[in-house]
């Protein structure tokens, strides 16, 4: 009993204590206070602070030339020289984003919906078919806080564009205001159905819903009064999607003879439609130029529009299924991802058919949500398989990643179909044959 208490006799004669007992210092299991030592455990991280400093201060000080950032080569001792994609504006690979980082999940595995970044990329929110709200830090990825925010499931989160408000539209038909720190503000009924998507005006005083009911209503955002009612279409409206600088809005529905319309929401009338889709559109994305419009369908099918001649200029073919959304990269004006049914996360540029990059099995059901990180070095997914996974960069070691495919028909050597660590390899190589 005495050596248990710690009180018992050391090898030559003196008195010795217990390094650690799970007991305290009474006796026996009645005094357990119920506190355990837990191990340490060590978690990676993706800290976006150090490149972007050394970013500022090899990139930016040098006013912006190429040959100011540093080379990388195929060695680990680089991998701290790794900067933002903003300094490789010439490499829009350098953001095909295919590591899987982390695959997370609640202990109440449900259905993610929705996802969207915070403003400053420090976390994550996700909505989830049973209606809560989850917070995941943006660089462990761990599990932060949970809010049972709605009573059914959240089907859209989207920010406003100077990114102070969050709003979360369910399948009740609700709509709901959320500041940055996620402190809720207003609720009303949009919809009699399911609040499919909603979009900002470009002040930020509109803002624009549509549902299964087969209408899309424009809002004023402060008086939460209804200003005008969109319905032409046939059949559930999926998506909508508001200009980023003119008073223009497009919408995509499962209407098959009308699956894209523009609007006018000052006058609440239609525009023109777009007769190129065979099959319902899941979900509609203005470029940050204002000029493309992207769309994705259920025909397996993205398509990219020029309003100003209000014509398709290309297809995208490769998903085998559904495609249900879409995503602009906040960098590269030229790149977008974009998930489906089939389970893929596949990633294009406009200036190839093909994808130039690929995650086949990124989840193991279909993908319902995408969204970049505001720098662009992450991408997070949401699926109907009950977990939400981030995606970054490969080391400049790894010679290849599994989830990486380059298309049929690409070539190997080429700079859009390879990470960028290949790239960089290959310049290597070459300089060294010169010398």
């Amino acid at each position: 009993d005495g050596a248990r208490r710690g009180g018992g006799a050391g090898p030559r004669g003196g008195s010795f204590r217990q390094p650690y007992s799970e007991f305290g210092p009474g006796d026996g299991a009645d005094a357990f206070d119920g506190k355990r030592v837990r191990k340490a455990v060590q978690r990676s991280t993706v800290d976006y602070h150090s490149p972007v400093i050394r970013y500022l201060e090899t990139f930016v000080a040098l006013r912006g030339l190429p040959t100011s950032r540093p080379f990388l080569q195929p060695d680990l001792s680089y991998y701290p020289e790794m900067l933002p994609p903003a300094a490789y504006p010439d490499c829009p690979a350098n953001a095909v984003l295919t590591k899987l980082f982390r695959a997370c999940s609640n202990k109440d595995r449900r259905p993610i919906y929705s996802l969207a970044w915070s403003p400053e990329g420090r976390c994550l929110i996700t909505g989830a078919s049973s209606g809560e709200l989850t917070l995941w830090n943006g660089f462990t990825f761990k599990f932060v806080t949970i809010l049972q925010a709605h009573e059914s499931a959240v089907r859209c989160l989207q920010w406003n564009h100077d990114k102070t408000w969050l709003v979360a539209g369910d399948d009740a038909g609700l709509i709901k205001y959320w500041q940055s720190n996620m402190n809720q503000v207003a609720s009303f009924e949009a919809h009699k159905e399911p609040v499919r998507q909603a979009s900002f005006a470009p002040s930020n005083k509109k803002m624009a819903t549509c549902s299964d009911d087969g209408t899309i209503k424009v809002w004023d955002f402060e008086s939460l009064q209804l200003e005008a009612t969109l319905q032409k279409h046939g059949s559930e409206v999926r998506t909508v999607a508001w200009h980023p600088r003119k008073a223009l809005v497009a919408s995509g529905s499962r209407d098959d003879m009308q699956p894209i319309k523009l609007w006018d929401p000052r006058a609440g009338t239609s525009l023109c439609t777009l007769h190129y889709h065979k099959k319902a559109v899941n979900d509609l994305k203005w470029n940050a130029n204002g000029n493309w419009l992207l769309s994705a369908s259920r025909d397996n099918q993205i398509k990219l529009f020029d309003i100003r001649a209000m014509k398709e200029i290309q297809t995208f073919r490769g998903h085998t299924r559904d495609v249900n959304v879409i995503a602009w990269h906040p960098v590269f004006e030229t790149l977008f991802a974009s998930g489906g049914a089939d389970n893929t996360i596949a990633y294009w540029m406009t200036d190839f058919e093909k994808n130039v990059g690929i995650i086949e099995s990124a989840h193991t059901s279909q993908v319902w949500a995408l969204d970049w990180h505001p720098l662009g070095h992450i991408l997070a997914s949401g699926s109907n398989d009950r977990s939400n996974k981030f995606w970054t960069r490969s080391i400049p070691t790894s010679t290849g990643d599994d989830h990486t495919t380059v298309p049929p028909g690409t070539k190997e050597d080429s700079a859009y179909s390879q990470p960028l660590h290949s790239v960089h390899r290959d310049r290597w190589a070459d300089q060294q044959q010169q010398l």
